[in-house]
């Protein structure tokens, strides 16, 4: 079967592709770490601007990097053969490590808000944060106790839905073949979904950020100083990362062939 040259210049082999985007994920959880350990003050747990600073670099390490790693666990060749049962398991649990550090950096800004008598939940940034953690788990709010002017943090949020759909489905043995098939569409569309949304999360957190820290600055964010030109940086190495992760799942070639097969069952076949 003949290929066009220019198609053929384009097909990069798997591996290659996922070593050029682990750098690029490590790339963006160095960038947020250092935005925030050079220009914001570092790092602390006492409430203060410090405690916020948690809340971009667990969400992008969290809802972006180790996200997109998951999703594109089926597309290692060497989950191609074999059971798959093991690759079941990192698929889930870098799912569910996402899922924690999330809830990790949804417990830092709330935590700095209430402290500093900031409304939650106002902006746009906050709304398509809340519309990804909603699509991603099953969050339970406090209701405010009649003395508190401010929302208190809401308790530890139940697992995520999408993982424990995706749990009973496909890691579960006794799950039938019907309902894997059944599910499988909707897991992937949601997954992608949630993805884009955690993307536009992190842009718009950054942009927000530097409306508000270089208002009151030294140098104004329309002049661009050095810490928006940085922060702009980080802001397209996570849109790039995402964008690089949807076009790989999108890829024929790269998917996992279904196959009914021994070759692709749940557990190991036992020794003869």
């Amino acid at each position: 079967r003949s290929h066009h040259p220019v198609a053929e210049m384009l097909d990069l082999p798997f591996l290659p592709f996922c070593v050029l985007l682990g750098g690029l994920g490590f790339v963006c959880v160095a960038f947020v770490s250092a935005w925030c350990q050079h220009w914001r003050g570092g790092f602390a747990l006492d409430g203060s601007a410090q405690t916020f600073n948690w809340h971009p670099v667990l969400m992008v390490t969290g809802m972006v990097v180790l996200y997109g790693a998951a999703a594109l666990v089926y597309r290692l060749p060497s989950t191609w053969s074999g059971p798959k049962l093991p690759w079941k398991v990192l698929h889930g649990a870098l799912a569910l490590a996402a899922f924690g550090l999330a809830v990790l950096g949804l417990a830092a800004v709330f935590r700095f808000h209430n402290d500093h008598g900031t409304p939650n939940m106002y902006s746009l940034h906050s709304w398509l944060g809340l519309a990804t953690v909603l699509l991603f788990s099953c969050q339970v709010g406090a209701a405010p106790t009649p003395h508190a002017p401010a929302p208190r943090l809401p308790p530890p949020p139940l697992p995520s839905l999408q993982w424990l759909a995706g749990f009973s489905a496909f890691l579960l043995p006794w799950a039938p073949a019907w309902l894997r098939a059944l599910y499988k569409p909707v897991h992937v569309f949601f997954g992608s979904t949630i993805l884009m949304l955690s993307v536009a999360s992190c842009v718009s957190g950054i942009n927000e950020k530097l409306f508000f820290s270089l208002k009151n600055g030294t140098t104004e964010y329309k002049r661009l100083p050095a810490e928006a030109v940085f922060a702009n940086t980080l802001g397209l190495l996570i849109l790039l990362f995402g964008v690089l992760v949807l076009g790989a799942l999108a890829r024929p070639s790269w998917k996992r062939p279904d196959a009914d097969s021994p070759d692709s069952c749940q557990v190991p076949a036992p020794l003869r």
